[in-house]
Formats: structure tokens, C-alpha cells, sequence
């Protein structure tokens, strides 16, 4: 196991070089220069003493732009592995700063939603699998269906319309209520959970669809397997056939899918952040590719591909310690 995981580890790192190259030749490549544009700003800035193109130059050296992709990626690079990547444009901050500011709203909508995920989707496909074809089972699979085909933005519209606008229970956009200023340090963090309920909702309805489906196929796969008829023609009770042998053995896939989807936890939810209003990652970084903040989307387009990589590893592994019959050679 140690040895697959340095192996793993060697081949990520190879794999994260070619992707940030990828990423930072992308950046290099842009259309509009955003470089000018923020030197424009900077020099046009109370108190600055520099010129628009003496900004210019600075930014170009920082970034390693002013010598090529190749030394410039190296450039960027070498300063990244320093855990240096410059200030937000957009922000106006160090980006390692501002990632520490937005990281734990991302984080908390991300693990609640997740956790709700697993309470809903998978007891629900183990139903449908169980009841096939009643009306429980087509009630299950058309809800299922329902969450795969709507996008995110129409499932938090039609949120907004009925729990903000037409019932009122909670604010359209925003992280603060009217009276936030007013209330006290309870009553604030109560007026911080109100305002993610719409967002969590959100993001557990888009994502319990994919899941449940796949628990349901599994589940129908594995009762149908000899061993499960074995069981019940042994007289052991349904519920014991279901929860000792069948589940045990729709967990080991599952398994694999909820380690991936870990590192999700802190890669933000873009869209769902964007539309309603909380500043979490996805949030600036949605802002920071469209208004050119190329520090900022260097170091998020970076950070997702090491979680991307990271949770491949993660599954890779689970599927080993939870599955005895597999083993890492």
C-alpha cells in the first residue's frame, strides 16, 4: 500500500505540472490584457507615484510574464511552491489571505449538503431497490431524475420564488440580514444560518439525484446475486439479508464515489455561490476569471486540480480497505 501510494503521489505531481502549465499558458493567452488594465488601476490610485507602465513591468515580473511561458511558468512556479502567489486584483488583498476568509463558508455549505447527500440518497435507493417497481420505487426514480436534470440555477430560482419571495422566509442574496448590525453574537450566527439554508438546499437537490440512481442500480445488482438467495432460502430475516450482506456489499462502489467527492468539500460551489450572494470560494473566484484576477484564478484553478487529484487517490485506497478481495500490487 505504501508503495502505491509514492507511486500515486509521483504520478499526481507529473500530472498537476502539466495541468497548472496547461492553465498558466491559458492565463498567458487571454484576449484582453488584463495586466494593463490593472496597472491602469494602480497608477490612477490616491498616493501612487508610478506610472501605468512602470506598474506594467512590476506585474509582468511578478508573474514571470515579461520571459516567455516556459521561464515565466517556472517563474510562477517557484514562487507558488513558496506558497507566494501574489495579491488578489479584484480584492485587493494576498490571495492566501482571502482564501482563508472565504475557505470555511464554502466548507460548512459544502459538508452539510454532503452529509445530507449520503442521509437521503442512499437509504432512499435502498428502498427503491427493495420495493422494484411499486410505486415507491417509481416515486424514488422519477424525484432521482428530476435532481440529475435541472440545473442549478433554475433550482435556486424556483427556491428564491417560493421561500423568499412568495412565503418570505428568507432574504434573496446576501450573508446579513436588515437588522444584522442589532443583533448580538447568537442572534448574528442564527442570521448567518438562515441565509445558507436556500444555498445547502440547493446543493443537495442537484446532487442526491446522480447518487440515489447509482445506489439503486447497485443495490438491484448485488440482490440478485446468488449468495443473496442462498441467504434468504436459509430463513434469515429480510432485514438481516439487507443490512449484513446485500448493503455491506453496494457500500464498497459507494464508497469509491463519496471518497471522491471529498475534496468538493473545499472547492466551493460557483454557481450556488454566485447566485446567492455568499462570498465563499466559488464566489471569488467566479468574479476573479471574469474580471481578469489572474493571481487569484492561477491559485483556485490550481488548488482544484490538486483536490481533483487528491480524491482520486482517496478512492483508489477506500477501494482497497473496504473491499478485502482487492489488493494493491
Amino acid at each position: 500500500m505504501a508503495k502505491f501510494i509514492l507511486r500515486r503521489l509521483a504520478l499526481s505531481a507529473i500530472i498537476f505540472f502539466f495541468v497548472t502549465f496547461i492553465i498558466y499558458v491559458l492565463e498567458c493567452s487571454l484576449p484582453t490584457s488584463y495586466v494593463e488594465k490593472q496597472a491602469m488601476e494602480l497608477a490612477l490610485r490616491p498616493g501612487n507615484t508610478k506610472s501605468a507602465q512602470q506598474w506594467i513591468e512590476e506585474l509582468n515580473a511578478q508573474y514571470g510574464m515579461d520571459q516567455g511561458i516556459v521561464k515565466g511558468y517556472f517563474t510562477w512556479l517557484g514562487t507558488a511552491g513558496k506558497g507566494e502567489f501574489g495579491d488578489s486584483w479584484t480584492q485587493t488583498m494576498p490571495v492566501t489571505e482571502l482564501f482563508r476568509k472565504c475557505i470555511w463558508y464554502s466548507f460548512a455549505m459544502g459538508l452539510i449538503s454532503f452529509i445530507l447527500e449520503i442521509i437521503i440518497a442512499i437509504p432512499l435507493g435502498v428502498m427503491a431497490a427493495r420495493k422494484q417497481y411499486s410505486m415507491a420505487d417509481y416515486t424514488v426514480t422519477v424525484f432521482g431524475l428530476i435532481g440529475i436534470s435541472m440545473p442549478t440555477f433554475f433550482v435556486a430560482t424556483v427556491l428564491k420564488l417560493i421561500f423568499s419571495i412568495r412565503l418570505g422566509w428568507f432574504d434573496l442574496v446576501g450573508m446579513q440580514g436588515r437588522n444584522y448590525a442589532t443583533l448580538d453574537e447568537v442572534g448574528r450566527f442564527w442570521d448567518l444560518v438562515a441565509h445558507l439554508v436556500l444555498p445547502i438546499a440547493t446543493l443537495t437537490i442537484v446532487s442526491i439525484g446522480s447518487l440515489m440512481r447509482y445506489t439503486r442500480t447497485n443495490m438491484l445488482e448485488v440482490l440478485n446475486a446468488d449468495y443473496i438467495r442462498t441467504a434468504r432460502a436459509k430463513g434469515l430475516p429480510e432485514r438481516k439479508v439487507i443490512s449484513h450482506h446485500a448493503f455491506r456489499n453496494t457500500l464498497i462502489p459507494l464508497v469509491t464515489i463519496l471518497g471522491g467527492s471529498l475534496p468538493g468539500l473545499f472547492s466551493g460551489a460557483l454557481i450556488t455561490e454566485t447566485l446567492f450572494g455568499i462570498r465563499g470560494i466559488g464566489f471569488y473566484s467566479y468574479y476573479a476569471m471574469t474580471g481578469g484576477d489572474i493571481p487569484f484564478t492561477m491559485f483556485y484553478l490550481a488548488f482544484i486540480s490538486i483536490l481533483t487529484l487528491l480524491g482520486n487517490l482517496i478512492s483508489d485506497i477506500l477501494y482497497a480497505v473496504v473491499d478485502p478481495r482487492v489488493r494493491v500490487n
